[in-house]
């Protein structure tokens, strides 16, 4: 059995893909196979439209505070089945929809996909990791090379005018204060949220 959704605190996960652009130095699928009580992330083969949906009628949704499209991979390496999923997630009132993801959803589909993000997402939650352009390259060693990170901000500042909420993140203990202060200064320019989330 693949492992398709799986529970974390008090949010239901999505786990729909293994490829991802990015190699990134701290990626948590380096160190272990799993998060919290899930099985294996790592999937056989990706899991058509039809198992997804299947798989969210075994569960009662109104248990969750959200759903998260976040599994072992890049959730947009299959952003035009996720919009299918999230439009037939709104028709059955699903909580908020979140979409962790490294920002190169534009790159990686060769167009821009913010506007598609609109009344199918609710939240991005999109990995900064540090302020410096050499350095996200050198902590993500993204295939597209030293131009994701303009990517990365630029689908930031371009989403946020089609969800609720944009976040980007950075990992406590990860970058300095300093770093830190940097981080939040490119998103007030962006008009986005900051968030130091805690190493796992």
């Amino acid at each position: 059995m693949m492992t398709i959704l799986y529970e974390v605190h008090s949010g239901l996960y999505v786990n729909m893909t293994n490829k991802c652009p990015c190699a990134c130095t701290f990626c948590l699928r380096q160190e272990k196979d799993h998060v919290g009580n899930s099985d294996s992330l790592w999937l056989e083969r990706e899991p058509t439209v039809e198992e997804v949906k299947n798989e969210f009628e075994k569960y009662d949704l109104s248990k969750y505070k959200e759903i998260v499209f976040c599994g072992y991979g890049e959730p947009t390496e299959r952003l035009d089945d996720i919009l299918i999923i999230c439009d037939w997630l709104k028709r059955k009132n699903c909580p908020p929809i979140r979409i962790n993801t490294n920002g190169m959803a534009d790159l990686i589909n060769g167009r821009a996909t913010a506007p598609e993000f609109k009344d199918r997402i609710d939240v991005v939650s999109i990995s900064l990791n540090t302020p410096e352009k050499d350095r996200f390259f050198e902590l993500t060693r993204c295939k597209f090379g030293e131009s994701s990170f303009d990517a990365m901000l630029k689908f930031a500042g371009e989403v946020k005018n089609y969800v609720g909420k944009v976040v980007l993140t950075t990992v406590e203990t990860t970058i300095t204060k300093e770093e830190e202060e940097k981080c939040a200064e490119i998103c007030r320019k962006l008009g986005v949220d900051y968030r130091i989330r805690p190493f796992e």
